[in-house]
């Protein structure tokens, strides 16, 4: 799986649209399979989208957006964002060709984990992603 670096790869994935929320998080999702393609690229800001994820054709690519309003400590936004990686890699082989980007939307309630980097807050985490991309799954599934 590849990850989004550039801003414009981040604005073109987000501006495709929302496929799936949870309380916590929310999952963008540009589809660059060849029907999309062509679907999208009679938009021209649908082939320049595509053009930005030219180089890995056939791949996924995924990018977290965890920000400091919803994470304040840094800990807090390196865990969610190394939970991100590791529960999208599980699901890599069932995504189709697309552009992720996985959006913490909410903040966890500090009174419930109090430690910036607890298991608590690691299985709570990693628990919303699975049903995260479980429901993307689906969504994506049917037509």
């Amino acid at each position: 799986m590849h990850r989004l670096k550039t801003r414009p790869q981040f604005q073109a994935t987000m501006a495709a649209g929302t496929l799936v929320r949870t309380p916590h998080f929310a999952l963008h999702c540009l589809r660059l399979d060849v029907s999309a393609v062509s679907a999208v690229s009679a938009r021209a800001d649908g082939e320049a989208a595509h053009r930005l994820f030219a180089p890995a054709d056939g791949a996924r690519w995924l990018g977290p957006l965890v920000p400091k309003r919803w994470a304040r400590r840094a800990v807090t936004r390196n865990v969610i964002r190394r939970q991100i990686y590791a529960v999208a890699q599980h699901f890599t082989a069932l995504l189709p060709a697309a552009a992720y980007v996985v959006r913490l939307r909410a903040a966890f309630d500090r009174a419930q984990f109090p430690s910036a980097a607890s298991l608590a807050l690691k299985r709570a985490v990693r628990a919303e992603l699975e049903q995260l991309f479980t429901r993307a799954l689906a969504r994506l599934a049917t037509p």
